[in-house]
This record gives structure tokens, sequence and C-alpha cells, in this order.
């Protein structure tokens, strides 16, 4: 099996090019950046430029499906401008690889691609599973309306379409992990608000494993890339703390002091999402970490 993966550079993107060497598929890769193109036999680059709309179409050579991950980060403040790239960066890349396909014969049979949960609603009490209907009407869930209906551009050049509704990511390497555990490790680590908004995370090895396993079985339709126990934000940083082993002494910060900081983009931290595995695993998909502390002990 061979695979085309955007964003193939980025946190998941790397996470999930390791699972596919150690499974044996191998890996075609689009780039920006022309200095980033391997040539490895199982490793192979090819450029594209979103502004442009430029693609070596010889990236489709002999590839069975694509995994789209490429996306601006969130993390960054969201200016009015940044907003239109946040949104754009994930349209136009799939709008691209489905005109670069449009007229050209290939055995591409599915797509997987990245989605979120910030399409649900915040919420303290709801339990959201994959068939929930509507978007949340924040920044983010308006992101992911619009990079969801775009994944459906692949049916017009017969392609069907996977999306993995992406929580929070528990890795080492990169993304929110660090950024909780820094403060914490100094003794002024502390929970936001009230710390009782649902956190549903994963770790990463679990997602990269999911989109794999997604592919190799030839599952349609959406899936939330979340582990079954998701925790609030009080106790994530309690657990963080506790592997850590170091105490938690300072009052929860307070909501306005995160708006004044971040902006608009504060709501990544006091929005509550809790949200359902139970779909992939009846699919017969295997968790390794169900739980919080075990993830982070690898982790940590």
């Amino acid at each position: 099996m061979r695979v085309l993966i955007t964003g193939a550079t980025g946190l998941i993107g790397q996470q999930i090019v390791k699972s596919c060497h150690e499974q044996g598929i191998l890996v075609n890769y689009l780039t920006t950046n022309k200095s980033k193109i391997k040539t490895d036999g199982n490793y192979q680059g090819f450029y594209w430029n979103l502004e442009s709309q430029e693609i070596d179409k010889a990236c489709f050579r002999n590839v069975d499906a694509i995994i789209h991950l490429a996306g601006a980060t969130v993390s960054k403040k969201w200016t009015p401008q940044y907003k239109k790239e946040i949104i754009s960066s994930r349209v136009e890349g799939i709008r691209l690889l489905v005109n670069a396909l449009k007229g050209e014969s290939h055995n591409i049979k599915q797509v997987v691609s990245a989605s979120g949960i910030s399409m649900y609603p915040s919420s303290l009490t709801n339990y959201y599973e994959e068939n929930f209907k509507g978007f949340d009407t924040s920044f983010l869930g308006e992101v992911v309306k619009q990079w969801e209906a775009a994944v459906e551009l692949f049916t017009d050049v017969n392609i069907s379409t996977s999306k993995v509704r992406i929580g929070l990511v528990m890795s080492n390497k990169g993304g929110a992990l660090p950024q909780m555990v820094k403060p914490i490790k100094f003794g002024v680590g502390a929970a936001f608000g009230s710390g009782k908004q649902w956190q549903s995370w994963i770790h990463i090895e679990d997602l990269a494993n999911m989109f794999l396993f997604i592919l190799k079985n030839g599952l349609m339709g959406s899936y939330n890339g979340v582990a079954p126990n998701p925790v609030t934000n009080k106790e994530l940083t309690r657990t963080i703390a506790k592997v850590l082993g170091k105490p938690l002494i300072l009052p929860n910060i307070p909501k306005f002091v995160m708006k004044l900081i971040l902006g608009e983009m504060h709501t990544v931290l006091f929005d509550s999402q809790r949200v359902s595995s139970k779909k992939i695993e009846s699919k017969g998909f295997h968790f390794v970490y169900h739980h919080l502390e075990p993830a982070l002990q690898n982790l940590i």
C-alpha cells in the first residue's frame, strides 16, 4: 500500500509516517518547501503551492489512499487575516488535490482527512457522538464546518471520504502538552476557569494508528479521534502534577486574564467538549492508552 500524506512534517504527520513505515506502508508526501523533498524508496516528497495552485501530479502515482492533515496552526493569535489563513489552508489544499485529480486516471480509493471536535458546541453536560447534527457557532466550529464540507469534494473524483475529529493530542514532541507541563514543573501551574470544562484527549500513537486502521479497513464517515476516558481541565492539571511529582498551589486562572492575553483564542482553553470514542471501538479499534495517567507517564 502507498499513501499520499499532506502535512506529513507536522506533529501528527510525523507520527503517521512512522506508523506507516512500521506497518510496511509506503509514503508519498506533499510539501511547500522544496528543501524538504526527499526521495527514499518508502518516503518520497513532492512540491505543491496553495497560493499558485501548483502541484506535482507525480505525487499520485501508485497511490491507494490520501491522508489529509495540512492546515495552518490554530495556536497563533487569531487576527482577522490569520483567521482567513486557518480556513483557506485547509479548504484550498483539498480543492487543489481534487482539481489536480480531475481528468487524471488514478487508483485512489479513499481519503482520510483530519477534522476537529471543536465542531461540537461547548457543554458541561452533553456527551457527543458522531451523529450529532449541526456545528458550533464559534470560529473553530466554522473552521470544521468548511473543512468537512470541502472533504466531500473528493466524491467528485470517485474517492470515498472519512474524517477523524481530533481532540487534544498528547505528545512530548509538541502541541499542547509541553506548554501545560512547563508551568507545573516550575510550581506555577493551575487549572483554567472553573476547571470543570471537559477535555477529550488522545495519545498521539493511538491517533496515528486510528488513521491507519480507518484506511486499512475501508471505514467511511466520521470518527472521533479521542480516547475513551475524557477528563476535566482540573483533573488534567492534577494528573500532570501527580506524574511530575509537583504540588498545585495556585488558584485557578480566571477566564478574563486569558482573554486579555490570548484574545478570542482563549476559547480553546475554556470550551468544554466531552466526546465519545464508542464508534471507532465498535469497529474493532483498540486503544493502547485508555486512561490519562498511563498516557502521561509514557510521554512525560
